[in-house]
């Protein structure tokens, strides 16, 4: 038993192996490897663990999944604990997520998104070790860092390690936003920092021990198997989509600024072939470009304005700046014929702050609104500093 063990193991770093050298042959920059992809550096710190992952469809090795590396070198992995998305991340936003079983190897699956967002000591009973291996996109309002917190909170008041397998931020370059105020904390933004925060899940997760965001921070064992040959100014393409509405590069990039259209009436391109990469309405004052949002199962099951013509900008081929993007929400409120109704109550949740709402309809401009984000944001590049783990 322990031959195969060993022998399993060895195919993994193998199996790496030719990953890396794969990526090489692309590229004379060094080739950047995720913290999975390090099997050597935490396969055999679970050997005689009872383990339990918190994962999705990217949690990817070379193409192959991380519960299907980890069983077939003889980790004894016991549950699955799934994210917003669903383990296949193949639910639409909102969607719900149920508990279930792995069809192909029979194993317990955990929804963490719906009513249970916060594993129990009943569901974490007899584990060991849970481990967090997630594409992230580095906005506040993405949710996979959310169920990351409820978990680093779980496992803290359960004595179960945290394990964090570190992946790239394609959004680690800059840093913007408003800083989530105490009082607006939902899941859509748990922690105190700007909507794009310039870290990975690895460096955020030593900022959440570190300054005690989760009960019982000092007891949290947290081990985070760090990127290779990554900086913050990296260019990494995703291998694989994060979620069903983020398609590519570009959406991706825009996402931190379009997500707040969520808290409005405005589409910005759900039940289209190019979510977050348009903005709409259906009236014909708000743009030339046209598009029709419509259900799409698996995608985007209810878009605004489903069956309706949206008219607004394609911005599939602009480039994304370097910084929270306000120029569109400011010029489609003031086009809005119905202003009263132009934002909901979710716009707060998203932006965290109600101050953002009432200097748009204020007048403010983008540069005001951004200047008063200053002070803030210095203070939370000083704290975070203590806590990067890359350059």
């Amino acid at each position: 038993m322990i031959l195969v063990k060993y022998f399993n193991l060895v195919l993994s770093v193998l199996i790496c192996f030719v990953v890396f050298s794969c990526q090489a042959d692309k590229a004379e920059d060094p080739v950047i490897l995720t913290g999975a992809e390090q099997v050597n550096l935490y396969i055999p710190k679970l050997e005689g663990k009872s383990v339990a992952l918190l994962v999705n469809h990217t949690s990817l090795i070379g193409g192959v999944h991380l519960l299907d590396t980890l069983l077939s070198s003889g980790v004894d992995v016991v549950k699955i604990f799934a994210p917003e998305h669903g383990f296949r991340g193949n639910l639409a936003n909102g969607e719900q997520v149920h508990d279930d079983r792995d069809q192909k190897t029979g194993l317990p699956l955990v929804s963490l998104y719906g009513k249970n967002k916060k594993p129990s000591s009943e569901q974490l009973n007899g584990i060991d070790v849970v481990i967090y291996d997630i594409q992230d996109v580095g906005a506040r309002f993405y949710t996979y860092i959310s169920s990351m917190h409820h978990m680093m909170e779980a496992c803290a008041k359960n004595g179960i390690t945290f394990m964090l397998l570190d992946r790239p931020n394609p959004n680690a370059h800059y840093i913007d936003g408003p800083v989530l105020e105490k009082a607006h904390a939902s899941f859509v933004g748990v922690h105190p920092i700007p909507i794009v925060y310039g870290m990975t899940t690895g460096e955020l997760a030593q900022m959440v021990k570190g300054e005690s965001w989760i009960n019982e921070s000092e007891a949290l064992d947290l081990t985070i198997v760090e990127l290779k040959n990554w900086t913050h100014t990296s260019t990494y393409e995703l291998p694989i989509s994060p979620s069903p509405n983020l398609p590519n590069r570009q959406s991706i990039a825009l996402y931190p600024s379009l997500c707040l259209f969520e808290g409005t009436d405005i589409s910005m391109g759900r039940g289209t072939d190019f979510p977050f990469q348009a903005v709409g309405y259906p009236d014909s004052v708000f743009g030339e470009f046209q598009f029709t949002p419509r259900r799409i199962e698996g995608v985007s099951k209810y878009p605004p304005h489903k069956n309706k013509t949206c008219y607004g900008d394609d911005l599939r081929t602009v480039n994304p700046p370097n910084r929270i993007d306000l120029s569109y929400l400011i010029k489609y409120y003031q086009l809005s014929k119905n202003k009263a109704n132009y934002f909901n109550a979710f716009f707060t949740n998203l932006s965290g702050t109600k101050k953002l709402r009432k200097q748009i309809e204020e007048g403010w401009s983008e540069e005001e609104i951004r200047t008063s984000w200053q002070d803030d944001l210095n203070h939370f590049k000083e704290k975070r500093q203590q806590y990067l783990i890359y350059e």
